[in-house]
């Protein structure tokens, strides 16, 4: 058995992700949709390199697989001064739009490509049909009102990956996941 897939979440590169998804919509959408966008995203770069760019934790919910801590983030009332999403993203009632010029410093070549593709598949679509979009994913699991984890490793399976490239991959996120957790404990 495999062990479970972790990453540490990166802030930053979530936010300057959401900003180039908000960019090739004009500005601004609907933040549930973000939220998907963000998955799939999140998903074709896992399947691609092993590796996502939000570093997020994922969980089946009601309206399908969501990266947990973006949603966190767009939903905060009141959030912290230093937040690094508020800076790029801000959301009124049911829509987030960009906080100003987007930067993306922090994104790789392939990541920046990777959500321009993610938004022109799935960008025209109406938050309802990129739901089901992703309900249609075999990693999601209907929770009914609850959540239930969805662990990276599955993803890979579902992509036809084998039980040892599913070993190296969760080797290497583990290293990354323990130099990361080394870095903030130290800073």
């Amino acid at each position: 058995m495999t062990a479970m897939m972790r990453f540490v979440f990166d802030e930053h590169r979530a936010a300057q992700a959401a900003s180039i998804l908000l960019e090739c919509a004009g500005g601004s959408m609907d933040y549930l949709k973000l939220v998907k966008l963000l998955y799939l995203a999140d998903r074709a770069a896992l399947i691609e390199k092993e590796m996502t760019i939000t570093l997020d934790h994922y969980a089946s919910m009601k309206h399908g697989p969501t990266p947990c801590r973006v949603l966190e983030l767009i939903l905060q009332e009141h959030p912290a001064e230093d937040s690094i999403w508020h800076r790029y993203v801000k959301r009124q009632y049911f829509e987030v739009s960009l906080c100003g010029q987007a930067e993306w410093d922090q994104l790789s070549e392939f990541w920046v490509k990777l959500l321009n593709d993610i938004y022109e598949t799935y960008g025209k679509l109406r938050p309802s049909q990129v739901v089901s979009q992703t309900q249609a994913l075999p990693e999601w699991q209907d929770p009914g009102d609850a959540s239930v984890p969805i662990d990276p490793v599955d993803i890979l399976r579902y992509a036809g990956y084998s039980d040892y490239a599913i070993g190296l991959a969760t080797d290497n996120a583990e290293a990354v996941y323990l130099f990361r957790e080394y870095q903030a404990q130290a800073s």
